[in-house]
């Protein structure tokens, strides 16, 4: 199909799951911003992904705890590309404990990012996907069906980042907008301070989503995957 959307906007792009999609979606000739907290860890990512293509990718210094820092990151990709096709909704954090030691600074970074930081990204990125009749991604996780022990404040977060992007796919689908959420399990990235190495080649490796999110951009419009479980073949 040709491609009806061409501008998209990642949170949280600049490693893992964020930076394999990015690459995926540049290589497919899409135009991508990332956005990330880290100024070192943005530029040497952007330097990265221009080996790709050049000219096809834009890193912002955001938050998504912050509102006003994804609103001029919205406003600043509209401004460089004159429209906002697509939000991926990655940005995300794992705090992991007993909830006799989970301290109250883990609970709230974890929603705050994983549930609050989605809500304010697209909050921000609305108006500019209404006008695209663009699409809404999230990634959540398996861990947003499947509770775990040690897993209170995460399996809250993603729980409530599967219900609220349902939720909002009912309020937009009729503006135009398709809204998906996709569950990953594990995946080989440095999240938790895990550093990837051969012995996660069984795992799902971030491009793997990066080309998950590619064949959704480009699913005849009739049809919309509204909710994606994605788990390794083989686990370990």
């Amino acid at each position: 199909m040709a491609l009806k959307y061409k501008t998209v906007l990642i949170t949280g792009g600049t490693k893992g799951i964020g930076y394999g999609i990015a690459q995926v979606l540049i290589n497919e000739g899409f135009r991508v911003a990332i956005t990330g907290r880290n100024e070192e860890a943005l530029q040497e990512a952007i330097a990265q992904l221009n080996q790709i293509k050049e000219g096809f990718v834009l890193g912002i210094l955001a938050d998504v705890r912050d509102f006003e820092s994804q609103q001029r990151a919205v406003d600043q990709v509209v401004e460089q590309w004159e429209g906002l096709d697509v939000l991926v909704a990655n940005a995300g954090v794992g705090h992991f404990a007993p909830i006799e030691t989970l301290t109250v600074e883990q609970w709230q970074e974890t929603i705050d990012i994983n549930l609050t930081g989605v809500f304010y990204s697209v909050k921000a990125a609305l108006p500019a996907l209404k006008k695209s009749k663009g699409y809404l991604i999230t990634i959540a996780s398996l861990a947003g069906t499947n509770f775990f022990a040690n897993g209170s404040a995460y399996n809250a977060s993603k729980f409530g980042l599967v219900g609220f992007t349902q939720a909002v796919m009912l309020d937009v689908r009729n503006d135009g907008i398709k809204v998906t959420t996709i569950m990953p399990g594990s995946v080989a990235t440095y999240f938790n301070n895990h550093e990837p190495s051969e012995r996660d080649a069984w795992k799902i490796q971030p491009e793997d989503i990066g080309q998950m999110v590619a064949d959704l951009l480009r699913m005849n419009p009739r049809t919309l995957p509204s909710k994606i479980e994605v788990r390794p073949t083989v686990p370990k």
